[in-house]
């Protein structure tokens, strides 16, 4: 096996840390995990998976160096929906310096795939700035950059839909879309934790699968038991929501991610990446009220 790590989790209660923190433990390494909510159900599943629960605060920078101090690797990650952009920015800044003052010896920051190209959406270049930041900093790190998560047609703002029969989305039925699952982003962290000078000083953009809308619902009716329709979202409407979400539907059909996954995939062969269909198949559809076919 690989030399066990001893790596700082940070967003380990929510579901990319989570993912990350679990795929780390299941490789045998040294989890931190750091959260605001030492006491709740998330951390005490964590701390029953093999992890150190650590309380910390993003926003607190040397509660971050303090947790951070006599770590291998650091896991970055913000959340542009519980912070906004500008104070995600802010945390990343601020704990990636916590990082350094703590000398650990790598850190990995999670943005988001293109957000060095320019897109013009604000969440992208928000986390881009954080980017910047920590090239910056003269310590080793490494970008993780993941596409849209799979996991996002099952969260709250899309389930109700769902449950109903519909697969809604801003984008033109037959417009491609690279999509990544949460699993898949665990394990590619792991995976550079472990590659560590390998990979130092360079950025990833990352994916799993790529497809149409209607080849989607069409998966999704198969993984359900019943039938899933397409249906686009104007996006005007998706404008009254977010102009950021907009502006980002817009991206997605004008220009859209890019990875090459099949040179991806092998290149990281350690991955076990899943297709939209393995995803769909794997997923648990009672949360929709019913079981699944």
């Amino acid at each position: 096996m690989t030399t066990k790590i001893e790596i700082l989790v940070t967003g380990a209660t929510g579901q990319q840390g989570g993912a990350v923190a679990r795929a780390l433990l299941s490789k045998g390494h040294k989890v931190k995990a750091l959260t605001r909510s030492p006491d709740s159900n998330a951390a005490r599943q964590l701390a029953a998976a093999g992890a150190e629960i650590v309380a910390g605060d993003l926003s607190d920078k040397a509660s971050i160096t303090k947790a951070a101090r006599g770590s291998d690797t650091m896991f970055l990650m913000g959340t542009v929906t519980e912070a906004g952009m500008e104070e995600e920015t802010r945390q990343g800044i601020l704990a990636a310096d916590a990082a350094k003052a703590a000398g650990v010896g790598h850190l990995i920051y999670s943005s988001v795939a293109d957000a060095n190209k320019k897109t013009g959406i604000p969440h992208f270049e928000s986390k881009y700035r954080v980017e910047q930041h920590i090239e910056r900093l003269g310590i080793p790190y490494t970008i993780s950059a993941p596409v849209a998560f799979m996991e996002n047609f099952v969260a709250p703002w899309s389930i109700g839909a769902l449950s109903q029969g519909t697969h809604a989305f801003a984008v033109p039925a037959k417009r491609q879309l690279q999509l990544v699952a949460l699993a898949d982003i665990g394990a590619f962290v792991a995976t550079l934790a472990e590659r560590r000078e390998n990979v130092f000083g360079k950025r990833f953009d990352f994916a799993g699968d790529e497809l149409s809308g209607e080849d989607q619902a069409r998966i999704l009716s198969q993984a359900i038991g019943r039938p899933i329709r397409y249906q686009e979202i104007p996006i005007a409407v998706a404008r009254q929501q977010s102009e950021d979400t907009a502006l980002m539907f817009e991206w997605f059909d004008r220009v859209g991610y890019d990875v090459d996954i099949a040179a991806l995939h092998r290149e990281f062969p350690e991955v076990r990446w899943h297709r939209f269909a393995d995803w769909a198949k794997a997923f648990d559809w009672t949360v929709l009220g019913q079981p699944a076919a």
